[in-house]
């Protein structure tokens, strides 16, 4: 564990600023030059929060390049920034009312920094989306819209900015403020308030303006004083992604420590936990930081090591719940909004990487629902691919299960990206994790067979002439477990009783595979190549014996529907792994070769594999 983890023995973490007072996250957001950063500059110089003399370094600055002041220079520090005058980053900034602290993170209105904008509205509990009373609702001005709704922020108000180029009408504000209210009504918000201003001038900022008297609302610093401070994250289910499991040997110690954030809830010694999705039970025995003494309870936001009672076998990205609280959902298909950012569109079929929680594994573009173009919201329901810039709701499906929760319940663990070629290429929302009748494997298992061209030689010929029945054997067991030592013993074993056994060495499947794919590891494109080896094998008559260490049950599962329709048969060497699928054989050690190997065939011959005639 890093120093990061160090555990805080005081009272719960609040969302407090200093002294106690209550903090808030802002996002500012809206389209290009529409004055975001102007905005928050006035909200900065007006409430007396800059440091003494920031304005007049700005000031002086500008002067030297023959400039006009502009209060958005005060977030802009970048360069980029300030020559190109657009906001590239998430810029943050803090300030406070009289009512509480503010942490404003300014987000950027170009499309090209779009991600950047996402990466800053997901930490916002409110927003202030910001329309040039001139240009009247843009493109961004929908699409920022649409994704603070996605994004699961519920309070949002409009600052219908720069007043002061149309005269202070209000016929021309009226005409805005119906037009992205039906907006945003039809995205599923509804506007906490819209505020005429004129940012550059400071009028309806945090002061109120003399030329729009007509206007008798909050101003904007009013506005966020009135919106409501986001629920306590520790009232929530306990949620705790596993970022890693660490087992340390000096001193006798063969405990397992459980490390990860807890995202929402509490945990305390003695609670029963459950994990997901492998199902695991335990209790827990300790709770303890990086250099600190055990304590009796963690909360929200602290990052810890736990031990339990029952050594159970535990992967990263697995999510820790309590017992006799809401559970998340698991399954292999999410029902998802996603915002697509990737130059390359998201296409059927093509293999990406899902980020959701600790989770880490592959994932498929399944089915398009729509496609919403959120500039002027139609929509489109027969699309093949989702396109860069495009907000779409679809269905994603990954081999092993995934367990997450509803965006709009725990947007912690209901939120995720895609990555492509190493990068963020999308993002989105969970909304639903449904069962589906067939997988992409069994879709894919149903097609080979349709498919399959075969011989006159039926199964039932092969088991006459080679007096056995075709089976694939899986041995499993931890990476030290001397299993493929073992399974070369086994084959050997079988092939001097003159049967048909062969042993597949799981890096065998690797080859001609993407280097990219052998480089990283991709256990799953492994297994999934185990199993379509198998198949040919098996088909074929033979026993088939590979190694797979560290199996779990969903791999299991992939494996057996691809070897289909021949039987697949586990051997577990040492420690038991799998929950619902369970060995037909458990050997504790095979250290014994020769007696571990007869323990196999006698299986084999129980069940009747290994035949001595055949009727």
């Amino acid at each position: 564990m890093t120093t990061a983890s160090v555990l805080s023995t005081a009272t719960p973490p609040a969302t407090q600023g200093s002294r106690g007072r209550q903090q808030m996250n802002v996002v500012i957001i809206g389209h290009v030059d529409h004055g975001k950063s102007t905005v928050v500059g006035r909200l900065l110089a007006d409430t007396g929060s800059l440091p003494k003399g920031k304005i007049e370094m700005i000031r002086e600055q500008c002067r030297r390049g023959s400039r006009p002041f502009e209060h958005a220079f005060l977030l802009d520090a970048l360069k980029d920034e300030q020559a190109q005058g657009i906001t590239i980053d998430s810029a943050r900034c803090f300030f406070r009312s009289p009512k509480r602290e503010y942490v404003i993170i300014d987000a950027p209105g170009h499309i090209e920094f779009l991600k950047n904008m996402v990466s800053g509205a997901a930490r916002a509990e409110a927003g202030i989306l910001v329309i040039d009373a001139r240009e009247g609702v843009q493109e961004n001005s929908r699409r920022h819209g649409y994704l603070a709704s996605m994004l699961g922020i519920r309070q949002i108000a409009v600052c219908i900015n720069k007043m002061d180029l149309v005269g202070y009408d209000r016929q021309a504000f009226d005409a805005i403020r119906g037009e992205y209210s039906a907006f945003l009504e039809h995205v599923g918000l509804r506007s906490q308030g819209f505020i005429p201003a004129a940012a550059r001038e400071g009028e309806n900022i945090v002061t109120r303006s003399a030329n729009m008297n007509w206007y008798e609302g909050p101003t904007v610093l009013e506005t966020l004083d009135g919106f409501a401070q986001e629920a306590s994250r520790l009232d929530k289910p306990l949620r705790l992604p596993v970022q890693d499991i660490y087992k340390f040997t000096e001193q006798g110690d063969d405990r397992r420590i459980v490390a990860g954030r807890i995202e929402t809830g509490r945990l305390r010694v003695g609670d029963e936990v459950i994990f997901f999705p492998s199902g695991k039970r335990s209790t827990v025995a300790s709770v303890e930081g990086f250099n600190t003494p055990p304590v009796e309870e963690a909360f929200a936001g602290q990052s810890i090591g736990v031990t339990l009672k029952e050594q159970i076998y535990v992967q990263r990205g697995e999510l820790m719940c309590k017992a006799g609280e809401p559970l998340p959902r698991t399954g292999t298909t999410i029902r998802a909004h996603l915002f697509w950012l990737g130059r390359q569109p998201m296409i059927r079929g093509k293999r990406y990487k899902l980020k959701l929680a600790g989770m880490r594994l592959p994932v498929w573009l399944k089915d398009v629902v729509t496609v919403l173009d959120a500039s002027n919201l139609t929509t489109d329901a027969n699309r093949k691919q989702i396109e860069r810039h495009d907000v779409a709701e679809c269905l994603l499906e990954t081999v092993k299960p995934v367990a997450c929760d509803l965006a709009l319940d725990i947007p912690q663990t209901g939120r995720f990206v895609i990555i492509d070629n190493y990068e963020i290429a999308g993002g989105g929302i969970v909304t639903d994790v449904p069962q589906p009748e067939r997988t992409m494997v069994d879709e894919h298992v149903a097609q080979r067979e349709k498919a399959w061209v075969r011989s006159a030689i039926t199964p039932g010929l092969r088991v006459e002439r080679y007096r056995q029945r075709a089976a694939l054997v899986i041995v499993t067991g931890s990476s030290d477990a001397g299993t493929e030592r073992f399974a070369k013993a086994l084959e050997e074993y079988l092939f001097s009783r003159r049967r048909l056994a062969y042993y597949l060495g799981i890096s065998n499947t690797l080859a001609g595979i993407d280097a990219d794919l052998q480089t990283t590891g991709e256990r799953d494109e492994t297994l999934r190549r185990l199993g379509e080896v198998a198949h040919l094998f098996t088909d074929a008559g033979l026993i088939l014996i590979a190694t797979v260490p560290e199996v779990d049950d969903a791999e299991l599962e992939m494996i057996e529907r691809l070897n289909r329709p021949t039987d697949l048969l586990v051997v577990n060497v040492g420690e038991g792994r799998l929950t619902r699928r369970q060995p037909e054989l458990h050997i504790e050690d095979v250290s014994a070769t020769r007696e571990a190997v007869e323990r196999v065939t006698e299986m084999l011959e129980r069940k009747s594999y290994l035949l001595e005639y055949y009727l």
